[in-house]
């Protein structure tokens, strides 16, 4: 089926007088016959729910529509896109081991992978998206496990050469996971691209309403794990955690990572997505294809509003010809990009400042990916405490305006715009 008939029907087909939506399953605790029925489900010879820290109806089958959507073979919810960029990597790397990611990446996420998880043992060597062959091919160890990007850089907008991280990955026998938010599955399925883990934070476009904190996995289940399983001992050999199971030899290449980061890491984390919050999520994913759509052409447009406008010094949004990733997001992204674009007031900080005083229609706030259209200034908000000079190396000068084009009308975003440029006297 096509993807705007998955958005709506994946994952939960009702029987006869079954209820149409996703039940929630409010429920901490399922309740059996007897110790041998629920032992079965310890042991993992047979599918089930004991308890909702690890594991929940609702939550599976929200999951197995965005994995059916990304054209992959399991997934799992999480409680933010955080928790699912720190399991996702935690799941086949431990201290003493080394991941290649790139640059471009969310700052929380450069952030998780830089200090925390550096402090956990894990090394990171980052890479700029669009090193030379030979400075990619330097950042490989004897001991990396993965290698890590973005399909489209929150909020740097680069687009990630997936196909050529890809290959670079599996010729080092380890699996590319990339971070698919802004793009969704509806503007690009990484896994067509050689991409092996995909990740979300749900919270985005996925919901799309302010209505719920999430994150998800999901596996392709090409890569194999066995043919490498040097690299993946805790995927290929006994986990002695759980009664010795070897997960690639019980669930193969189609089950193997989202079974040990169910029965493994989120036993032990416990960041589980609420059920209530999986109901809300897939709310959001029934109408994300029409809502990408529009996303995608408001952002198009005001980008192009934007870049012919005299008080606006820079655009940067990869859908414009002079953009340095237009060709690349022609290729990954040849239905639209998404609805986010950056770009310079003329007066600086001064200007922007006043610039973001006199919107009418667009939400100052931090959030990107609503319905709603959300701007922000960094230099006066979240990098409020760096200098000038400080926010130029940090790649947000203090002229920055983030904007997210939501679903409204592109005619009143772009008046809205308009008048809060005219409205600009800082020059």
């Amino acid at each position: 089926m096509d993807r705007d008939t998955l958005c709506i029907h994946a994952g939960y087909t009702p029987g006869n007088g079954d209820p149409r939506m996703i039940p929630i399953i409010q429920s901490t605790t399922f309740k059996y016959d007897t110790c041998e029925d629920m032992g079965k489900l310890f042991d993992l010879e047979e599918s089930g729910y004991f308890y909702t820290r690890l594991q929940n109806p609702t939550n599976d089958m929200v999951a197995a529509k965005i994995a059916t959507l990304e054209g992959g073979t399991a997934a799992m919810l999480t409680s933010s896109g955080q928790a699912a960029s720190f399991l996702a990597v935690f799941n086949i790397a431990g201290a003493g081991d080394h991941i290649v990611s790139s640059t471009s990446i969310y700052g929380g996420t450069f952030n998780l992978f830089n200090v925390t998880m550096k402090r956990m043992g894990i090394e990171f060597t980052f890479v700029d998206p669009d090193c030379s062959d030979e400075e990619l091919e330097a950042a490989f160890q004897p001991n990396t496990k993965a290698v890590f990007g973005e399909t489209i850089a929150n909020p740097a907008l680069t687009v990630f050469d997936i196909e050529r991280f890809a290959d670079a990955a599996h010729a080092h026998g380890v699996p590319l996971i990339v971070d698919n938010t802004f793009a969704t599955p509806i503007n690009c399925r990484p896994f067509e691209w050689g991409a092996d883990i995909v990740t979300h934070s749900t919270t985005k476009y996925m919901d799309g309403h302010d209505a719920a904190v999430g994150g998800c996995i999901v596996d392709s289940g090409k890569f194999d794990w066995s043919a490498h399983a040097d690299k993946f001992p805790g995927l290929t050999t006994p986990d002695e955690s759980y009664h010795g199971v070897t997960y690639t030899e019980r669930f193969g290449l189609g089950g193997a990572f989202i079974t040990k980061a169910t029965a493994q890491l989120m036993r032990d984390f416990g960041c589980i997505q609420a059920p209530q919050n999986a109901f809300l999520l897939n709310l959001g994913l029934e109408s994300l294809a029409v809502r990408m759509k529009r996303h995608n052409e408001n952002g198009q447009k005001m980008a192009e509003f934007l870049a012919g406008h005299e008080k606006v010094s820079w655009v940067n949004f990869p859908g414009l010809p002079d953009n340095p990733y237009y060709e690349r997001a022609k290729k990954y992204l040849p239905d639209g990009i998404c609805g986010v674009v950056s770009f310079g007031v003329k007066g600086g900080r001064a200007g922007a400042m006043e610039f973001m005083k006199n919107l009418k229609i667009g939400n100052i706030a931090t959030h990107v990916a609503d319905a709603a259209t959300c701007v922000l200034h960094p230099a006066s908000t979240t990098h409020r405490q760096m200098t000038d000079e400080e926010l130029i190396e940090a790649g947000v000068p203090a002229d920055l305006v983030r904007m997210s084009c939501g679903i409204e009308s592109a005619e009143d975003l772009i008046a809205d715009v308009a008048q809060a440029l005219d409205a600009v006297t800082v020059l």
